[in-house]
């Protein structure tokens, strides 16, 4: 959302702030400070917008998660076969980080392991991102996969975890396309 003047919003600039800042060097290492400095704003427009920094938080996740879900819709879209819609996942995983994020790794994984706490209100989001990359990845692999179904989509899931994980560790390369090539022999395994 922008102001008439074309520029972002203090809600866009602290949403923004959260993102680059949490999910490169921690949620819990990033104080309120230096969201505000990156943000431009003051602590009054951080309270009055999100509550607390937990409420910033829980707002970039949601906001992660409907872009991420667009994204994958979209590459789910222009997949052309049963197979290529099962390795979107992967196809998405690339347009999201090259059009909107480029984060150490994954800010859902990243938040469960810095808030284990399952009464933290971001567990919420942590779980809806889970659910649908479980219930989702179950539904692409039934048509590849029949009765096996369940098995596919969770090493699909194993698969994908680990190319995120890979962006920690710097290596492979080019975590998106291994990834994308594992499971995609993975799939042909299971195909009916």
């Amino acid at each position: 959302m922008e102001t008439q003047s074309g520029t972002p919003s203090a809600r866009q600039r602290l949403l923004d702030a959260a993102d680059e800042l949490f999910y490169l060097n921690g949620i819990t290492n990033t104080g309120v400070d230096d969201v505000l400095a990156r943000a431009g704003v003051s602590v009054a427009t951080l309270y009055s917008q999100f509550g607390n920094k937990d409420g910033l938080l829980q707002a970039s996740l949601l906001r992660r998660l409907e872009i991420w879900q667009d994204c994958w819709d979209e590459a789910i879209g222009a997949a052309e076969s049963d197979h290529e819609r099962l390795l979107a996942v992967f196809d998405a995983l690339k347009l999201y980080r090259g059009r909107h994020y480029n984060a150490r790794w994954c800010a859902f994984l990243s938040t469960a392991v810095e808030i284990p706490d399952t009464e933290h209100a971001a567990s919420a989001l942590i779980s809806a991102d889970t659910a649908l990359l479980t219930q989702r990845l179950r539904t692409l692999s039934k048509p590849l996969a029949g009765a096996k179904a369940e098995q596919l989509s969770a090493a699909i899931l194993l698969i994908y975890n680990g190319t995120l994980a890979s962006f920690l560790r710097g290596s492979p390369t080019d975590p998106i396309a291994q990834g994308r090539k594992i499971a995609a022999i993975t799939a042909l395994a299971f195909t009916k």
